[in-house]
């Protein structure tokens, strides 16, 4: 059951269609281009979840418009329709620009906004709640990753450009991040390290857990 809900903030998450070639693409020499997608859906399905226990409002934001839903999104759609969970697109051409204006939109309806990426398992219900609650405190809260980015970033406040010129991918997204915020007048608060799942030795971490 949810725990906390809180009306005034979203939690929004991030994902590409599930589509062959296209998704988990450093997991593909080990899973092949089907088993990759296969591990996306799954993710994403975990992160939902997780998301969705928080008690917040969760939205799900698709990375493109497509002329025909691939036959491998079904599984999300369905998780999205059982938890009653709205669908939007990213807007913008660069992940910083996505994520700015994901916010921006967000902080429109809602006094604290965030995003989760669909490769984050190990943000689970209590991480986000901790991340909002820091927004009580700090503009923007950040989830240091293990490989030099975050998993997530919430924000009661956006200023234009708080998120340019970052190397995303890079082990230096977190800490150029933290830069710009600081150049930007902006406070924030890092979280606790969590991971993410990029290689193969991730996904074998993810399994190993969620398998008991």
């Amino acid at each position: 059951m949810p725990v906390n809900p809180d009306a005034s903030a979203l939690v929004m998450q991030f994902s590409k269609w599930p589509e062959a070639g296209r998704v988990k693409t450093r997991l593909m020499p080990e899973l092949g281009a089907e088993g990759a997608m296969a591990a996306h859906i799954r993710l994403s399905l975990a992160v939902l979840d997780n998301l969705v226990a928080s008690g917040y409002t969760v939205r799900f934001l698709w990375d493109r418009e497509l002329k025909s839903t691939p036959e491998g999104a079904t599984p999300v759609l369905e998780r999205l329709e059982a938890h009653g969970v709205a669908q939007a697109l990213q807007q913008g051409d660069v992940l910083g620009e996505r994520m700015v204006q994901a916010l921006e939109a967000g902080l429109g309806g809602f006094g604290k906004a965030m995003i989760v990426g669909s490769d984050c398992p190990s943000v689970d219900a209590d991480y986000v709640r901790t991340a909002v609650a820091a927004l009580d405190e700090v503009d923007v809260v950040l989830g240091p990753s293990e490989d030099g980015g975050y998993v997530l970033i919430g924000a009661r406040r956006v200023i234009p450009g708080m998120l340019a010129d970052v190397a995303w991918g890079t082990d230096k997204a977190l800490s150029q991040t933290c830069d710009r915020l600081t150049q930007a007048n902006v406070s924030f608060r890092l979280l606790p390290q969590r991971w993410d799942v990029d290689e193969p030795e991730d996904w074998h971490r993810f399994t190993g857990q969620s398998s008991g």
